[in-house]
């Protein structure tokens, strides 16, 4: 196997694990924001996709960047309709008379 591919599945590997630690520790008081500051972290993403979707010379890399532009507008739309419908159900519900 090629030495790069190892040591970016090496990266991935201590990535995956070190991510599930931290998120397994939050206390769920804490969620709601914290997935404020991930959908954050998600656009930035978007720019990152846009950027590989930009003009290449091949059809894979555009295919690959629209796909990535997808994905990741979809994780900020969705994370930001959840993290509402969340900080719905703390707002006080008003009474009827």
């Amino acid at each position: 196997m090629n030495e790069a591919l190892i040591a970016a599945f090496f990266v991935f590997v201590l990535a995956s694990f070190t991510g599930f630690e931290v998120i397994n520790k939050v206390p769920p008081t804490l969620h709601t924001p914290l997935m404020s500051g991930s959908n954050a972290v998600s656009g930035i993403a978007v720019i990152g996709a846009l950027i590989v979707a930009g003009p290449r010379d091949t059809n894979l890399s555009v295919i690959l960047g629209l796909i990535a532009v997808i994905l990741a507008t979809v994780n900020v739309v969705g994370g930001f309709l959840v993290t509402d419908r969340m900080l719905q159900m703390f707002k006080k519900k008003e009474v009827k008379v």
